[in-house]
Order: structure tokens, then C-alpha cells, then sequence
């Protein structure tokens, strides 16, 4: 099993990739430069996690097309 994605990691992922949807891509490393230039993560490791999260929403999303 994976781990579970608390609310606030789901809402600024999904707030992000509907605010600014040409910015991310299905790699981790640019979604982290990504938001590092759009949004004011505290830690690295939240940035890190919500980079996670929109990487696999950006690939579902491909899946669906």
C-alpha cells in the first residue's frame, strides 16, 4: 500500500494544476522547479510531496486523454 495524501496536499495540488495546467509535466524534477517559481512551499519537504502528487495527476490525466 502507498501512503495516503492529506487533504492539503490534495487541495494545493489540484489548486495548482487548475491555476496554472501548462506549467507541470509528467516529470517530478521540473514539477519541483515548477513550483518552487509559482507557489511559497515552507519545507522542501511539502514542495517535494505536492510535486508527487501533481507528477501522478499530470499522468492520469494523460492516461484519460
Amino acid at each position: 500500500m502507498g501512503r495516503i495524501k492529506t487533504t492539503l496536499i490534495k487541495r494545493t495540488a489540484n489548486a495548482l494544476v487548475k491555476k496554472y495546467p501548462d506549467k507541470f509535466a509528467e516529470d517530478f524534477e521540473s514539477n519541483k522547479k515548477s513550483i518552487e517559481e509559482i507557489a511559497e512551499i515552507p519545507s522542501k519537504k511539502l514542495r517535494n510531496v505536492i510535486a508527487g502528487c501533481i507528477t501522478r495527476l499530470t499522468k492520469k490525466q494523460k492516461l484519460a486523454e
